[in-house]
Formats: structure tokens, sequence, C-alpha cells
């Protein structure tokens, strides 16, 4: 699995633009966000779609993000993740 190209990021053009929203995230570059000094969130994509790793607890969990309802559920998870 690939790291995402630009045209699959301009597909994520809504959730990355949500996530530039959360207190706490800073995006390093473009889709790729830290939360302090640590890498946080970036995305994959394969033939069978796009995925976002996100660190949770010490290591990355990887989720896909392909339809929207999947989007809202990294989202959700995110913000919460914030507020810890």
């Amino acid at each position: 699995m690939r790291h995402v190209t630009a045209a699959g990021l301009d597909e994520l053009d809504d959730v990355v633009s949500e996530l530039r929203g959360v207190d706490g995230l800073k995006e390093k570059s473009r889709g790729v966000f830290y939360r302090g000094s640590r890498a946080f969130l970036h995305f994959h994509e394969d033939p069978s779609g796009l995925y976002a790793d996100v660190r949770l607890d010490a290591d990355f969990d990887r989720m896909r993000v392909t339809t929207n309802a999947e989007r809202k559920r990294l989202l959700s998870v995110v913000r919460a993740a914030a507020l810890r």
C-alpha cells in the first residue's frame, strides 16, 4: 500500500479540510497531520480504496476512508482522540 497521491488527496479534500479545523492537529504537509511533535495521521491508497493511518495509541491504526460514512467515522475518532 502506497502513500496517497495528489489525486487521492483531491478526493479526500472534504475530510482533510475538516481535519485542519481539529484543535491540536498541525498539518506538516498536505494530508500529513501531527499532534505535538509526533506524527498522528496520514493517508494511503491502493486498488481497494483510500485509507487513513491514525495514531490512537502507541501504533497507527488503519481505517478505510473511501465512503462518506467511513470518513465521518474517521473524523469522529480523531475528534475524540484530540480531546484526550
